[in-house]
């Protein structure tokens, strides 16, 4: 299996990564797909890691609440 690192990889190949990844980029189902193909953009072109790119993602999502020593997901 080929790497998915930027360094073992060409442009081209990263494309096909992220589109297949993803899914059918081109579909018109709400509009989210598309920003899905921008924002690894930045992998495409070679400036950044995917997992760099997912972190960053993810961590808009992390939430913690020091008074209650609880950090991330859903509390209910």
């Amino acid at each position: 299996m080929p790497g998915y690192l930027i360094k073992d990889t060409t442009k081209e190949e990263r494309q096909r990564i992220v589109e297949e990844s993803i899914g059918n980029i081109s579909g018109s189902c709400d509009g989210c797909m598309a920003g899905l193909a921008e924002m690894y953009q930045d992998y495409i072109d070679g400036k950044k890691e995917i997992r760099d790119i997912n972190k960053e993602f993810s961590s808009r999502y992390v939430r913690v609440d020091m008074d209650k020593g609880y950090s991330g997901g859903c509390p209910m």
